[in-house]
C-alpha cells in the first residue's frame, strides 16, 4: 500500500462511533412519548412497526430472492431468459384464468393487468406514514395548550423511583407547578361573550381554546377522529391502488371459511400471470407471451387478507374509543365523578359543602384540560400518582379562598357574573 493512501480506523476513534450513531434515531425518538391512550399507540405504534415488518418481508423476496419465474420457449438463449424475466417483471403482467382463452384483443389483456406487485413495499411503508401522521400532528401541537405533556407524564413517572420524602416532594413540585399553569389560563374577564362561549363549549368542545380549558380536549378528538378517518380511507386506497374491491375481501374470505371451501387462487393475487412483450429485429417487431410465476403474491396474499381484518379491528376499537370521549365530554357529571372519586379514596370529601366545592374545583378550576391531565398521568403512571397529585391540588385550590370558606358553608350556592375563580365569589356559583 502505498504511503499517499492511508485508511482511517473509525474503532480507534471512539467519537467518530458515537457521531455515526448519534446521527441515527433511537427506537425510544421513534415510537414517540406516552402522552396518549393505548388505542392511539395501536395505530401509530403498533401498526406502523407491523407494516414496516412486512414491507421488509415482501422486500426481501422481491430484491433477495427471485420475485418472478417465465416459462420461455426452448429457442430462447440464457440472455433472452434473463431478458424475459426482467421485462415481465417491471411491465405488467396480466391475469387469464386457466379455463378462459386468451383474449386476441390487446386492450382486453391490458383491463386484466395486475399493476401493483412492483410497487407493495412502496405502499406498506406509506401507509405506515399515513397511521403516523396524526401522532406527529400531537406531538407538534400539544405543546401550545402552555403545558409540556411530554415532561409532565415523564416526571409523574419519577415519582414511584424515589423514597417516600422524594416523592411527597415531587408531587408538590408538580402539583405547584400545574397550579401556575391553570391560573395562568384562567377567564380574565367574565362579560356575556365569555359566558356564552363557555356555554358553546359544553357542547362545542372541539373549540381549541386554552382561557376556556378546552385546549387539548378538543385537539386530542380531533386526533382521534384523524386516526378514524386514516383507517377507513385506507380500504379506499387499497381499493384504488390494487384495481380491485380489497373492502370486500375479508368478507369473501369468510364466507369460504364458513363453507368449508378450500382457499383457492384469489384472482387479486394470483401465482401464475401472462406476459405480454415484443423483441425488435431489425425492422421487425415480434411480439412473444410467456407464462411467468409470482411467488411474491404468495406473501402478498397472506399480508393484505391479515391486513384487512387488523384494519376492521383497529377502525372498531378507534370508533368506540372515539364516541367514548364524546360522551365523556358532553357529560359534564362525568368529569365532577371522576375527580370526586380521587378526593373520596384520600378521605378529602367530608361533608356535603366539600361536595360542592369539589364540583367547582373540577368545572372552574381544573376544567376539561385539567381532568384531561389527570386521566393521562393515570393511564401511563398509576392512580395512586393522580390521587395525590389531585390531593395536592385540592389543598392549594382550598387554601387560596380559605378566609371565606367558614362563611359560606351554609349560604346557597349562587350564580355570580363576577370574575370565576375570584377569592370573594368562589362559592357563590352553582355546582
Amino acid at each position: 500500500m502505498g504511503e499517499g493512501h492511508r485508511f482511517y480506523d473509525i474503532g480507534a476513534d471512539p467519537t467518530a462511533v458515537e457521531g455515526i450513531l448519534g446521527a441515527v434515531p433511537s427506537i425510544s425518538k421513534l415510537r414517540g412519548t406516552n402522552n396518549d391512550d393505548w388505542i392511539d399507540r395501536l395505530n401509530h405504534r403498533y401498526t406502523v412497526l407491523l407494516l414496516v415488518i412486512f414491507a421488509v418481508v415482501v422486500s426481501t423476496g422481491q430484491f433477495v430472492g427471485e420475485p418472478i419465474q417465465c416459462w420461455c420457449p426452448a429457442e430462447f438463449t440464457d440472455a433472452y431468459e434473463a431478458y424475459t424475466t426482467y421485462i415481465c417483471w417491471i411491465s405488467n403482467t396480466y391475469y387469464i384464468p386457466m379455463e378462459e382463452t386468451i383474449p386476441i384483443d390487446i386492450r382486453q389483456r391490458q383491463d386484466a393487468e395486475i399493476t401493483y406487485y412492483q410497487w407493495v413495499p412502496i405502499i406498506l411503508l406509506f401507509q405506515a406514514l399515513l397511521f403516523k401522521i396524526p401522532n406527529l400532528f400531537w406531538r407538534f401541537t400539544h405543546s401550545a395548550s402552555g403545558v409540556n405533556l411530554d415532561k409532565i407524564v415523564a416526571m409523574s413517572e419519577e415519582t414511584q423511583l424515589g423514597s417516600p420524602e422524594d416523592r411527597a416532594e415531587a408531587i408538590k413540585n408538580l402539583a405547584m407547578y400545574l397550579d401556575k399553569w391553570l391560573d395562568t389560563y384562567q377567564e380574565y374577564k367574565n362579560n356575556i361573550f365569555v359566558r356564552a362561549k363557555k356555554k358553546a363549549q359544553t357542547f362545542c368542545f372541539f373549540m381549541c381554546d386554552r382561557r376556556g380549558g378546552t385546549y387539548l380536549v378538543g385537539l386530542f378528538i380531533t386526533i382521534k377522529i384523524l386516526y378514524m378517518a386514516n383507517v377507513i380511507g385506507q380500504f379506499f386506497l387499497l381499493n384504488a391502488f390494487m384495481a380491485t374491491k380489497y373492502n370486500l375481501y375479508g368478507f369473501e374470505v369468510i364466507k369460504s371459511l364458513i363453507e368449508n371451501e378450500p382457499m383457492m387462487e384469489s384472482p387479486r393475487f394470483p401465482r401464475v400471470t401472462l406476459c405480454d412483450f415484443q423483441i425488435r429485429q431489425l425492422q421487425n417487431l415480434q411480439r412473444w407471451t410467456v407464462q411467468c410465476v409470482l411467488p411474491v403474491n404468495l406473501f402478498n396474499e397472506k399480508i393484505f387478507i391479515f391486513l384487512w381484518f387488523w384494519y376492521c379491528l383497529i377502525a372498531f376499537l378507534t370508533a368506540v374509543n372515539l364516541v367514548k370521549w364524546v360522551f365523556y365530554q358532553l357529560y359534564q357529571n362525568n368529569k365532577v365523578q371522576y375527580v370526586k372519586k380521587y378526593l373520596k379514596t384520600s378521605n378529602e370529601i367530608n361533608s356535603g359543602f366539600d361536595k360542592k366545592l369539589c364540583a367547582k374545583f373540577s368545572r372552574d378550576y381544573l376544567r376539561n384540560d385539567g381532568i384531561f391531565l389527570m386521566y393521562v398521568i393515570s393511564k401511563n403512571s398509576t392512580n395512586l400518582v393522580v390521587a395525590d397529585l389531585i390531593k395536592e391540588l385540592w389543598k392549594i385550590f382550598k387554601n387560596k379562598h380559605k378566609p371565606h370558606s367558614n362563611n359560606v358553608e351554609d349560604e346557597p350556592m349562587m350564580n355570580s357574573e363576577k370574575e370565576p375563580l375570584s377569592g370573594s365569589h368562589l362559592l357563590n356559583s352553582s355546582a
